[in-house]
């Protein structure tokens, strides 16, 4: 299979396997107008299988959401055809509207217009709490 290079774009490498097509929902790829390949289950050495996406051009990264999803992620910046920048990513210690809080009586329940917010609280295993209600979050 040949999947050519990109002159300008993103590539998000290291992504767990299986993961791809929710980070493209996340990020709505589906609606831009450039070419966006989306790779699944490369092989890799360091991590068994993998998922790549390409997407030939730049765009604005919501790095809460990518760092939500798989805090193993790495950006790579691809400009003029050269690599120009590399970013890791780690979990992200504030969640805006990513996750719905699903307590009942949270007030986000009743005032639909609230933020959703939630703060990281534990790294190893990944745990957020509303920061209205204190309810958790478990990761992924």
């Amino acid at each position: 299979m040949k999947i050519d290079s990109i002159c300008n774009g993103i590539v998000l490498d290291h992504i767990e396997a299986g993961k791809a097509m929710r980070i493209c929902a996340a990020l709505g790829l589906e609606s831009l107008d450039c070419t966006v390949a989306i790779i699944k289950n490369v092989k890799s050495e360091k991590m068994g299988r993998k998922d790549l996406i390409k997407i030939d051009e730049m765009i604005d990264l919501d790095l809460n959401a990518l760092g939500f999803i798989d805090p193993n992620i790495t950006i790579n910046v691809i400009r003029e055809g050269q690599l120009s920048e590399k970013k890791k990513l780690r979990l992200p210690r504030e969640l805006f509207n990513i996750v719905r809080c699903k307590n009942p009586r949270c007030i986000t329940t009743v005032e639909q217009e609230a933020d959703q917010i939630f703060c990281l609280v534990s790294e190893n295993p990944p745990l957020y709490r509303c920061a209205y209600c204190d309810a958790a979050y478990h990761g992924k």
